[in-house]
């Protein structure tokens, strides 16, 4: 299963949720790839890796110059890997315009790549080409939605772009769900946003909340993820949820494919 975690909003726990999905994923016993397609290259940061040691990394296995298997690393995570981004992605997108098949760089390099039961893409934020082509490869779209007064706004966009793709590009691409992020249970505020988007998205939305925890903020500048950082903290334990409700929605939907 390849999922894109999409949002076009910086800031709404994108690479947060990658790097401990992933982590949670893996400690339930499933092989997991993290594809790190955001130039500023955080998700890479957050598992570990040293921003002197990313080259060859996703930017040369996307305009060909490195074979997938290059760019392959594993993590300290058991059962983790990455695709890292280097500074050198940040000027893909330009490079892109006149590739042939630039739309399908991503997916065409993965039938490469040895099979995981999970790949994860951490993609920027933005709607440009890296995201179309993660939403190309993709199986599936996971949308982290930060419960703030603007929430909504821009979600239609994401989605109109995930149709057309859907369309075009990508006839299996399918909207996973949508997780809250930053979700803070003491504010008012933030209740109604989550009340709002529940009743906007229905059975869309997870029932995972992820709350506005400092362990989350600390553990990227440790080089960990969370769930290592502090496995018992609110952040922690609410990606394992996340990680159990995602497996639930895949299993059901593979049921009724069958």
């Amino acid at each position: 299963m390849i999922i894109a975690i999409a949002n076009q909003k910086g800031g709404v726990g994108k690479t947060t949720t990658a790097v401990n999905l992933a982590t949670a994923l893996a400690a339930a016993g499933k092989s997991v790839l993290v594809i790190d397609s955001d130039p500023q290259g955080n998700a890479s940061t957050g598992l570990g890796l040293d921003r002197r040691n990313r080259e060859p990394s996703y930017y040369q296995m996307l305009i060909g110059e490195a074979e997938p298997a290059e760019v392959l690393r594993p993590t300290a995570i058991p059962g983790l890997s990455i695709i890292p981004a280097g500074a050198s992605l940040s000027g893909a997108e330009v490079e892109l315009v006149d590739t042939d098949r630039r739309t399908h760089r991503l997916a065409d390099a993965m039938l490469k790549l040895p099979v995981h039961d999970f790949t994860l893409i951490d993609c920027p934020p933005s709607l440009g080409l890296l995201t179309v082509n993660a939403l190309v490869a993709a199986d599936a779209v996971l949308v982290p939605l930060q419960s703030e007064f603007f929430a909504l706004e821009g979600l239609s966009q994401l989605l109109g772009t995930i149709d057309r793709v859907k369309s075009g590009l990508n006839r299996r691409l399918e909207l996973l769900g949508i997780v809250l992020t930053m979700v803070d249970r003491r504010n008012r505020l933030s209740d109604q946003v989550c009340e709002d988007v529940r009743a906007v998205m229905g059975a869309k939305v997870f029932t995972t909340m992820i709350p506005r925890n400092v362990r989350l903020s600390e553990a990227p500048s440790h080089g960990l993820p969370a769930l290592v950082y502090d496995n018992r903290c609110a952040g922690s334990e609410a990606y394992v949820d996340l990680a159990r409700e995602v497996l639930g929605r895949i299993n059901s939907r593979l049921a009724v494919a069958v």
